[in-house]
């Protein structure tokens, strides 16, 4: 069994309006929700073996408060370039070469791609992520390689201001 944490890069900053998108950071907020979100996980009693995220700045710092939280070293985030702007079948690609030993995985990236993505997963259907919203399923699989033809089953879904 196989678990998939997909999370959308928490409120990023728009202060300099010059600056690229890739390397726009978070604000205030999205400082504040990406370690909410990980405890919410944490108390949920939520493992993850692995982390992969877009090299966009916004995501790799959700990535990195999410490691915090888990106490997971920052330095085995593994980076994937094809996850920035992805289109919904790209993180099928992605998914399909992350390693058979980690069982639980959270991805962070970007809308659209996120929202088509994460439609395709389950019955389960939601109109658009969240900055730092979280969608879990479990697919029954034994290696990663086989998760898009496999059974999944629909976990949670959760956001910032879900709980307030």
């Amino acid at each position: 069994m196989k678990t998939l944490l997909v999370v959308r890069h928490a409120k990023s900053s728009w202060a300099n309006f010059g600056e690229a998108d890739f390397d726009r950071s978070l604000n205030d907020r999205g400082k504040r929700d990406a370690p909410e979100m990980a405890m919410r996980l944490v108390n949920r009693n939520i493992r993850v073996d692995a982390f992969v995220s877009s090299p966009a700045k916004r995501a790799k710092m959700t990535c990195e408060a999410f490691c915090e939280v888990y106490r997971a070293d920052k330095s085995a985030i593994v980076l994937i370039d094809k996850l920035y702007h992805a289109p919904g079948h790209v993180f099928y690609e992605v998914i399909s070469e992350l390693e058979t030993i980690a069982n639980s995985v959270a991805i962070f990236s970007h809308n659209p791609g996120i929202t088509d993505f994460v439609n395709t997963l389950t019955n389960t259907s939601i109109d658009n992520m969240p900055t730092c919203a979280v969608f879990a399923v479990q697919a029954d699989v034994k290696e990663w390689k086989d998760f898009d033809r496999a059974g999944k089953k629909f976990l949670f879904f959760d956001s910032p201001k879900s709980n307030r």
